[in-house]
């Protein structure tokens, strides 16, 4: 049967619309490499595109010629929208790409939306001209259908379709094509969240089994200590152990970078330090960070503090505090963030300095045109940090994470910095110059980070305990936005052991990452002072190698981002998206067919298959320290209960359903779900605040104020909780306490007139009607007409 190709059929015009999306998708790409045009690149983008497109086609055909047996407008209706939608995607993927430097791929599965919703408001400046391209597109789109129709009788489609298929097959012939770099972004994305759940589904198979039940459990005496003849030992004083994770902080910026020369106070650590020069971080992202030095963890499918519940673990956090360590950490964002925050508590964290507690008398970075700041920047944080310590004789392990290395790099004096960076570029070759002129605002961020460190340790400096602490000091990761020169260098990062105990420095040229930070350390502080060696270890990795000149002893396997563990190192060796790179002594890779590959792709394979069996089936370790706190723990009803409840619900949401429940009298779904909540982000102040009215609601006013005071502990700029418990005070006639919290709120200038007018209140039932009488004067200077506080202070004088 011959099929007539004409308009009235509309195939002709899916062929039209399918070539439409074809050409936007062209025109996308050019934009992309505009900047930076390579003939050879756009050529195989473009056979990238072409094979994208013609999948589409194929793929939507069926839901085409479906919709047309209904109605002969339909489907071609359906077809435009449908293809206006992934011209949009595809757009926004480039926009992402040209951003990070990074496709976006399965990462996008692990980050929750409020997540994603942090990242991309921090990164953006809304205004008009942000959605402009948005309405442009799709009406470009229907323009090129248009003209297509327009030339119609003077194209033959037969052509059409023959190029098409040449140039399709052409796709799955060129090796080129199959880089990331080169794809087609959409093509990319659900090809490598396919990938990723492949690897999944192939490294959870449920035959995959162990010698040993544990299989990182080793004993402790394997774990050599490399640190300790570096070091003056005092066997009587454990030592301060003080980590700055520096955010983006790429080795591409210090020392002899690529892009070095705005970084001088690190720079001159590396001859007075411990310093490896060879050094890397295990993931592409923050979220890997913490759980990588602290711990020596594997990642799980998406990152190991995304594991709800986490598995048991031991880290250089627990093993310090059951060993009398005052533990810390600092931040100037908000903890939750990334689970930052559950990692840490589970771990027995003494305390969390974030965003929350930082309060009167520090500033904040300038938000968005959204009204959007990620929080304090690295001098307030490190201003914070000086005032939260404390001289006594305890230990401490303190925790510092920086943030200004980060979108949208922006920071107080930022002026006085570019001007800085000016004068930096002018010492550059011209070449060098045109390299990074274009990241002037990052390049004087640098500058300021560097800058502010140097105050810090200048300022830590006239401490008593400084001589007797020990600075470990890295980049979490390399900065995203500036181009990178290939794979490995995402992962670089400077590394510095930093101490006035150190009787000799070193430059260390030997690849270590930061999974072998923590067993080395623990080795170092067990065999060199009064702390409980452990009978049995369970780390990822071995330790840091302290061999001065260039080799690698470690298999390194590294995340780049969240569902994605695409690169490895082995040996000299870098294997990335199935390429096989050799690593040179100065870090640089170039591509080999060197017969090493299976062995490295066994090697990798068997590293994924661990790594799911660890946090899958909870064997990273046998034994814990006492002071994990474990999370709220539902029963198989309760989780039934929630997942029928908070469907395609995100946290703010499942919170205002939580808050309806209660008003409803449901208390026990209500706290059931604000416990749900919490397991993910332990500082939101309403849930715990609404746990604490619904306990006072149901006369269970001590865990009311239990409950309350948590809040106000991590949260105490957070006025809600304040006039919570103020109210269970009252109920529970206990006056003095009202007084006292309210008397604190005011300290830490929370601006709520209802606080004022209930400490007034207080007083009042205390019989003090002196200072009652002086809070609502106060209170009706500014709010002359406010009839309840004028009747309150007419009843006083009763």
């Amino acid at each position: 049967m011959n099929i007539k190709f004409n308009y009235k059929n509309g195939l002709l015009d899916y062929l039209y619309s399918t070539v439409s999306l074809l050409l936007i998708f062209c025109l996308l790409s050019f934009i992309e490499i505009f900047k930076n045009f390579d003939a050879a690149l756009f050529g195989y983008k473009l056979l990238n595109d072409f094979f994208t497109a013609i999948l589409m086609g194929l793929v939507f055909l069926p839901v085409f010629l479906l919709l047309q047996i209904i109605s002969s407008k339909l489907g071609v209706v359906v077809v435009k929208i449908l293809f206006c939608i992934i011209a949009i995607v595809q757009m926004a993927l480039i926009g992402y790409s040209i951003t990070t430097h990074l496709n976006l791929g399965a990462d996008l599965l692990g980050y929750s939306f409020n997540d994603m919703y942090t990242t991309v408001t921090a990164s953006l400046s809304i205004s008009f001209l942000t959605f402009l391209p948005f309405i442009i597109l799709p009406l470009f789109y229907i323009g090129i259908i248009r003209l297509l129709h327009f030339l119609g009788s003077k194209i033959n489609y037969k052509i059409i379709l023959l190029v098409l298929l040449i140039i399709g097959l052409l796709n799955l012939i060129i090796p080129g094509t199959k880089k990331p770099i080169t794809q087609n972004k959409l093509n990319f994305l659900v090809s490598d969240i396919i990938r990723a759940k492949n690897d999944n589904a192939n490294a959870t198979d449920g035959n995959i089994s162990f010698k040993k039940e544990f299989p990182l459990d080793e004993n402790a005496e394997m774990n050599k200590d490399v640190l300790g003849s570096f070091f003056t030992i005092n066997k009587e004083q454990s030592p301060n152990i003080v980590f700055i994770i520096i955010e983006g902080l790429g080795r591409d910026f210090t020392d002899d970078g690529e892009h070095s020369g705005f970084t001088p106070y690190l720079d001159s650590l590396t001859k007075k330090s411990i310093y490896w020069s060879n050094f890397v971080s295990n993931a592409g992202r923050t979220f890997g960070a913490l759980p990588s030095l602290m711990g020596s963890l594997p990642f799980g499918e998406n990152g190991f503090m995304e594991l709800n519940p986490l598995p048991k673990h031991n880290s250089l956090i627990s093993i310090l505090k059951s060993n009398g360590y005052a533990t810390n950490y600092y931040c100037g964002d908000e903890s939750t963030f990334d689970r930052k925050s559950n990692f840490l508590e589970y771990n027995g964290i003494d305390k969390i300095i974030d965003i929350n507690k930082f309060g009167p008398g520090y500033t904040m970075t300038k938000a968005n045109s959204g009204g959007f700041s990620w929080g304090y920047p690295d001098a307030e944080i490190y201003k914070k940090t000086l005032s939260e310590l404390k001289d006594n004789k305890q230990p401490r392990l303190d925790i510092i994470m920086t943030l200004t290395n980060h979108e949208p790099f922006d920071f107080p004096t930022k002026k006085e910095y570019l001007a800085k960076v000016e004068d930096i570029l002018n010492t550059k070759t011209s070449s060098e110059k045109s390299k990074i002129k274009d990241y002037k605002d990052i390049l004087a961020c640098l500058l300021y980070t560097d800058h502010s460190l140097k105050d810090f340790m200048q300022a830590y400096s006239k401490r008593a305990d400084y001589k007797n602490t020990i600075f470990v000091i890295t980049g979490d990761h390399r900065l995203i936005p500036v181009p990178q020169k290939d794979n490995l260098s995402r992962f670089h990062v400077p590394f510095y052991i930093f101490s006035p105990l150190l009787k000799k420095t070193a430059i260390i040229k030997s690849i270590s990452s930061h999974t072998d930070v923590t067993p080395s350390l623990v080795s170092f502080l067990t065999n060199n002072y009064n702390i409980n060696k452990l009978k049995k270890t369970d780390w990822i990795a071995q330790g840091l190698d302290t061999v001065r000149q260039f080799r690698n002893v470690h298999n390194i396997a590294l995340m780049r981002y969240k569902g994605s563990i695409n690169d490895y190192i082995y040996k000299e060796y870098f294997y990335s998206d199935g390429t096989l790179f050799k690593i040179d002594e100065n870090f640089n890779i170039s591509e080999t067919n060197d017969g090493i590959r299976e062995t490295i792709s066994n090697s990798f394979s068997n590293f994924k298959k661990l790594n799911s069996y660890l946090t899958t089936k909870d064997k990273i370790t046998s034994t814990t320290s006492n002071f994990n706190k474990p999370a709220y723990e539902f029963t198989d009803a309760e989780m039934a209960n929630i997942k029928k409840l908070t469907k395609g619900l995100d946290h703010d949401q499942i919170f205002f359903l939580a808050r309806e429940l209660a008003f409803k009298k449901e208390r026990k779904s209500a706290k059931l779900l604000c416990n749900y909540i919490l397991n993910d982000m332990p500082n939101y102040g309403d849930v715990r605040t609404l746990i604490g009215r619904i306990l006072a609601w149901e006369g269970d006013y001590k865990n009311s104020e239990k409950e309350l005071l948590e809040v106000i502990n991590r949260t105490p700029f957070y006025g809600d909780s304040y006039l919570a418990v103020m109210d269970i005070y009252w109920w529970s006639g206990q006056n003095k306490k009202g007084i006292a919290i309210g008397k604190k709120a005011l300290s830490n200038q929370i601006n709520n007139p209802e606080i004022g007018f209930k400490l007034g209140q207080a007083y009042k039932r205390n019989r003090n009607l002196k200072d009652s009488k002086r809070i609502i004067d106060s209170l009706l200077i500014l709010y002359p007409e406010n009839k309840e506080y004028l009747n309150f202070k007419k009843n006083l004088k009763k």
